[in-house]
């Protein structure tokens, strides 16, 4: 992209348009503390800041209000936004109303287990049927897609373990620090995760467990969970997970999505406000550190907003064929 291409873009959303400025815009963001309110929240603050009004709603199950469009915009994962599109997965209606966006930063996760048991790799937790692992989660029916993903890339599912109900992602977390279960899913600097492993201390702490990055234990995983990539981390006695040996994790964008009849100006405008401000977004929530805004748009089986592609285009962010 040239320099007077930079130019015209950054000066098209300084000015913003008529109809950008005049509406006030809704965005669904979750309940209060959850990753979706914080993401939310950073996005309105920015965005009133230049020029946009924003009013966020933290709402829960938000999508059919989305695909309706009583509210205009939303974030879930990557793979939701399939699933939700589609009406398959953790959604048993598709919700044909809902567009992509873009991709706010990347969300990695993994399984884990207390250190001592050794379990480095999927391929060690074969024929452990022993193994008690979280399942169901049933306030967060996302998390079994992401458990069934990672074992998948080894050949295996929770069929071949002791499956201990929880309710929600931290109660899994919860429940491996008090030793219910033995493995969950855990997020990469998650602060459940690491108050676990500081419960596990007499079992060297929490490790991750490897999933199996080859072709073939890839296409399992995607399989199970669209719209994601594996994440290769090295050992790092920082990171909580890390400390013992390096692990493949599970990586899935966050996105922003919009309902397709939201005015083409204001999606355009509001793009353009998050593509071109995220030192002001991760100062807000420091999740937008890991954003990679110069590839904002890639491929889902959802589509993108035509407000955001065209701005896409005109900044020269790459977007699917």
């Amino acid at each position: 992209m040239d320099i007077k291409t930079v130019a015209g873009t950054a000066f098209a959303a300084a000015l913003l348009t008529g109809a950008a400025q005049a509406q006030v815009i809704s965005m669904a963001t979750g309940a209060q503390g959850s990753l979706a309110y914080n993401a939310g929240q950073a996005v309105a603050v920015v965005a009133n800041d230049n020029g946009l009004t924003v009013r966020t709603q933290p709402l829960v199950g938000y999508m059919p209000l989305l695909n309706s469009g009583e509210v205009d915009f939303g974030y879930v994962n990557g793979a939701e936004a399939a699933f939700a599109y589609t009406g398959t997965g953790n959604f048993d209606r598709e919700h044909p109303n809902a567009r992509l966006v873009g991709v706010m930063f990347p969300l990695t996760t993994g399984i884990m287990a207390p250190c001592d048991l050794g379990l480095q790799t999927v391929a060690d937790m074969e024929g452990r049927g022993d193994l008690r692992i979280a399942s169901e989660y049933t306030s967060s029916t996302i998390i079994p897609f992401y458990i069934e993903g990672i074992l998948a890339s080894g050949g295996m599912s929770t069929d071949d373990f002791q499956q201990v109900p929880v309710s929600s992602f931290v109660d899994g977390i919860n429940a491996l620090g008090d030793g219910l279960v033995d493995v969950a899913l855990v997020s990469l600097n998650a602060g459940a995760g690491q108050q676990a492993a500081v419960q596990l201390q007499d079992r060297g702490g929490l490790c991750y467990i490897s999933m199996n990055d080859s072709d073939e234990g890839f296409a399992a995983y995607v399989d199970v969970l669209p719209s994601g990539t594996i994440r290769s981390l090295p050992q790092n006695e920082n990171l909580n997970g890390l400390q013992d040996w390096g692990a493949n994790l599970v990586a899935v964008p966050w996105m922003l999505l919009a309902n397709a009849d939201v005015d083409e100006e204001v999606v355009y405008s509001l793009t353009s406000v998050i593509h071109q401000n995220k030192e002001a977004l991760a100062a807000a929530f420091g999740a937008f550190n890991n954003a990679d805004f110069a590839n904002m748009a890639p491929a889902n089986v959802m589509p993108y907003h035509p407000g955001a592609l065209r701005y896409f285009q005109e900044a020269g962010v790459p977007t699917p064929e």
